[in-house]
């Protein structure tokens, strides 16, 4: 744990005010959900909450697969950092950051889809772009995104079927969460 030299004192009703630049550091926002969790000294721990983080063994096997049958390398993440990977070294993507524009992409619900002379840079410290990224959806909010990097070397609009299974993936994968 790293001391942040802040103290907050709990309300009468048992609150405590994260401070805004602790919010913005950690892109904590109004209505994210944080896990508690206490050590043996006393200390209570806080941490976002990922339901896509929860199923990530089962989103590592997805990624594979995609990998295998799209031949693309994959990357699925939750609102904030990278939960699978497959195709590319799972050491330099899992648990990093998404950029910002990732981020502003799934807030929008909106699909991403490669076109020629544009360029999306879904994580952040990895030059590598995004063919495909597909919002995932789960009781109307969203929790994270499939992304089809570009292959190494290659260059070219994306089909529409590898388009079509991103999408199906991250309606897969947002069913899921419902459950």
């Amino acid at each position: 744990m790293k001391a942040t030299g802040i103290v907050r004192r709990i309300d009468d009703l048992g609150r405590i005010v994260i401070p805004k630049e602790i919010r913005r550091t950690l892109r904590i926002r109004e209505g994210d959900a944080l896990e508690i969790f206490t050590d043996s000294q006393g200390g209570v721990i806080f941490k976002k909450y990922s339901p896509v983080g929860e199923l990530s063994t089962f989103a590592s096997q997805y990624a594979e697969a995609l990998n295998r049958t799209a031949g693309m390398p994959m990357i699925i993440c939750d609102r904030d950092h990278v939960v699978a990977a497959a195709g590319v070294s799972k050491k330099e993507y899992l648990e990093r950051r998404v950029t910002p524009e990732l981020e502003e992409c799934m807030q929008s619900r909106r699909s991403y889809v490669e076109a020629p002379g544009e360029k999306m840079i879904p994580v952040e410290g990895i030059d590598r772009p995004a063919e495909i990224v597909c919002p995932i959806l789960a009781a109307s909010d969203v929790t994270g995104a499939v992304v089809m990097l570009r292959a190494e070397g290659e260059s070219g609009v994306p089909v529409e079927t590898e388009t079509k299974l991103a999408q199906v993936a991250a309606a897969f994968l947002g069913k899921q969460m419902e459950e």
